[in-house]
């Protein structure tokens, strides 16, 4: 009976190793029968940043996004499929996010092109550049997919402020570089640091609002983001520079999209701008930091401990934002650290204490002089640069400040106030006077 038991024992562990090996080999075998997408589904989310520099859409996931990308023509159109992504509602709505002012999109459809594969659609309104990579998680995003549309023919920021000029009747706009023509013996020589009669000096300002896009930076507590503080402050200064005889502005960027920190140097540059004013607020982690500041480029390290750590996260704006490394200008990047500094620091700080001293009129300085760190942004070797940090969004009562129309006028018209000063105080400083 007991030998009887054990062989009875023996069949059944013989059985079961069988069913067991028989249930592995027909798991691959049954996955070929069933969607995909019951076995790898991933979710992802899609943001559009429309602009007329460009126009980018954000997919994001946890996980990195296996992708292809086709450009059809007749109609044009592009086509980006995506693998094993579940095909959610935030996708299916993606079309909706589509605005009519939009100068590359006519709209975008999504669609299940196969059972593992999603397909969106993009169509567009004209050709465009078409520049797709990722991003690798960094701060609260996670792994992107970013595709870029650019206009077959970059904009000149040169040409756009020339075509604005003109229209507006002003009094001189910034000259273009003439074609290469045969050149005239001059009748006489012009006498040096004269202009020809009956023409100003047009100072031109460049204002960047800083962030934009993917780039929030910072948060206050109730929900302030510094991108939308900075343009609203930016575009109330334009004002009161473009109604000022001899001064025009020139804004980086003009709506919520994000600039890469050499590129906004770069655009001060080809308008030749006579100054350059890099606008941001600022935050610590204790809601009780408070007050206004103004910096300069340093070539040898940061003025303080705070300072340097200020300039590190606001050069970290091109991780959160999103920079296509493959077509980032590396030869004006070379240019800018090779170039010595010194005089434009120098004007820098200059520009700095007389903007500082206008801001000390309505709020409380964080410090009293002009600090100094290595911040990108202020880099451009041939023009006066500086940023100013208006008051800590992570304050409540400043950040219910910079939250306020009245607040932001009086600011704007303290930071004009100082740019005025410097100029008449340094009227040999103006390109060309």
């Amino acid at each position: 009976m007991s030998g009887k038991i054990r062989s009875d024992v023996r069949v059944t562990h013989v059985s079961l190793r069988r069913r067991r090996a028989c249930q592995w080999l027909l798991l691959p075998a049954m996955q070929c029968l069933l969607p995909r997408t019951l076995f790898a589904a991933t979710t992802a989310t899609a943001r559009l940043w429309p602009a007329q520099e460009y126009t980018r859409l954000i997919l994001e996931s946890t996980t990195p996004l296996t992708h292809q990308l086709l450009a059809m023509q007749n109609p044009n159109r592009l086509v980006l499929d995506l693998d094993d992504v579940e095909f959610s509602r935030d996708l299916a709505q993606l079309g909706q996010h589509v605005q009519s002012g939009d100068p590359y999109i006519q709209s975008i459809r999504v669609s299940q092109f196969r059972s593992n594969v999603l397909r969106v659609v993009l169509d567009l309104k004209t050709e465009v550049d078409a520049q797709l990579f990722t991003l690798k998680p960094v701060g609260e995003y996670g792994n992107r997919v970013v595709l870029d549309l650019y206009p077959l023919t970059p904009s000149d920021p040169l040409m756009a402020l020339l075509e604005f000029e003109r229209s507006g009747g002003l009094d001189e706009a910034p000259a273009a570089e003439p074609p290469a023509t045969k050149a005239a013996p001059p009748s006489r020589a012009p006498e040096s640091g004269k202009r020809a009669p009956g023409t100003r000096r047009l100072l031109l300002i460049a204002l960047d609002p800083g962030h934009g896009g993917e780039d929030p930076g910072a948060i206050g507590q109730r929900g302030t983001r510094e991108k939308n503080v900075t343009l609203a402050i930016a575009r109330r200064l334009r004002l009161l520079i473009d109604a000022q005889p001899g001064m025009r502005a020139f804004l980086t960027r003009d709506a919520d999209y994000f600039v890469p920190l050499t590129t906004r140097v770069q655009k001060a540059r080809r308008v030749r701008a006579d100054l350059f004013i890099s606008i941001h607020a600022d935050a610590f982690t204790t809601p009780t930091a408070r007050g206004s500041s103004v910096f300069a480029l340093s070539e040898h390290g940061a003025t303080s401990a705070a300072a340097r750590w200020l300039a590190q996260r606001e050069n970290e704006a091109d991780l959160i934002g999103g920079v296509n490394l493959d077509s980032k200008d590396r030869v004006l990047a070379r240019t800018l650290l090779d170039l010595s500094q010194t005089a434009q620091i120098n004007d820098s700080l200059r520009v700095g204490r007389s903007v500082l001293d206008g801001i000390g009129a309505i709020n409380a300085l964080h410090k009293g002089s002009v600090e100094q760190a290595g911040f990108a942004v202020l880099k451009a070797p041939d023009i006066p640069s500086i940023l100013v940090e208006m008051a800590f969004i992570s304050n409540p009562e400043e950040e219910l400040k910079l939250s306020n129309d009245r607040y932001q006028q009086k600011f704007a018209e303290s930071i004009f106030g100082g740019v005025k000063r410097y100029f008449a105080q340094s009227p040999a400083l103006a390109r060309g006077s």
